[in-house]
C-alpha cells in the first residue's frame, strides 16, 4: 500500500517524523514535492504522476487542499483520504509579489508560535519548524504565498473514498467549523477533533493523528 504525505505551507517531510515509523510499518510512505509549482492543481498533478497504483493521501493544511485536487483528477489512484487541518474556504487573493521586501530567511517566531498550542510552544518545536522553511528557502516562499486556494466547498461531494477529517480543538488557524463543513460535504467522512493541540497536529499530537487515521485501516499507536 501507498501512503502519500503532503505537507502545509512552508512545510516538509520532517512535519510527519514523529508519524512516518508507524505509517512505514503499513507500507511505502511517499513524500509530495510541493515546491517546484505555483498553483494548487498542478502541485496535484505532480503528486499524482509520483503514484504507480492507488494510495492512502495525507494532507496537512496547504497539502489538504492538493490532496482533494488529487481526487477531482484522478479519483482511481486515491483509496482513501485524510484532511488534516484543513479547510474548503478560499484563502482570497494570493499575496502581490515584494520584489522590494528584504529576503526571505526563515519563518518568524511568531508566526511559528500562533501554529502551536501554548503547551507546546518549545524551543525546540519552534526551531523545528523554521528549519523547516529555511530548507524550503526564499523562492519556495515567495511562490507558496502568491498561491491562490480556491474555494472547493460545492465539489466536495464528488469525494467518495473512505475519509477522515482531523480538526484541532486550538487551532488559531483553521477553525473546527471548517473542518465541519468538508465532514458534512464529504458523505460518510468522519471526523476527529484533536484535544490540546493547535494548528501543527502532526508534530503536536502524532499519537492523537495515528489513532483518527486507523479509522481508514492504519494502525493506532500500541495496535
Amino acid at each position: 500500500m501507498n501512503i502519500l504525505l503532503i505537507p502545509g505551507f512552508m512545510l516538509d517531510a520532517e512535519l510527519w517524523r514523529d508519524v512516518r515509523p508507524a505509517l512505514s510499518s503499513m507500507g511505502q510512505v511517499i513524500d509530495a514535492d510541493t515546491t517546484r509549482d505555483d498553483t494548487i492543481a498542478d502541485m496535484a498533478a505532480r503528486a499524482i504522476a509520483a503514484l504507480d497504483e492507488p494510495a492512502t493521501v495525507i494532507g496537512f493544511s496547504m497539502g489538504g487542499y492538493v490532496a482533494r485536487e488529487m481526487v477531482y483528477q484522478a479519483p482511481q489512484l486515491v483509496r482513501a483520504l485524510a484532511l488534516v487541518a484543513t479547510s474548503s474556504r478560499s484563502d482570497g487573493h494570493a499575496a502581490p509579489a515584494r520584489p522590494d521586501a528584504p529576503r526571505f530567511r526563515q519563518l518568524g517566531r511568531g508566526a511559528v508560535l500562533r501554529s502551536l498550542h501554548p503547551d507546546h510552544r518549545s524551543d525546540a518545536v519552534v526551531a523545528r519548524v523554521q528549519e523547516m522553511s529555511a530548507r524550503l528557502g526564499a523562492e519556495v516562499f515567495s511562490r507558496q504565498s502568491r498561491m491562490v486556494r480556491n474555494d472547493d466547498t460545492e465539489q466536495l461531494g464528488l469525494i467518495s473514498c473512505p475519509t477522515v477529517v482531523v480538526a484541532a480543538a486550538d487551532d488559531e488557524l483553521r477553525t473546527v467549523a471548517e473542518s465541519q463543513i468538508l465532514h458534512d460535504g464529504i458523505a460518510g467522512s468522519t471526523m476527529t477533533i484533536v484535544e490540546r493541540c493547535g494548528h501543527l497536529v502532526p508534530l503536536e499530537q502524532p499519537a492523537a493523528l495515528l489513532e483518527a487515521l486507523s479509522k481508514l485501516g492504519l494502525p493506532a499507536i500500541g495496535c
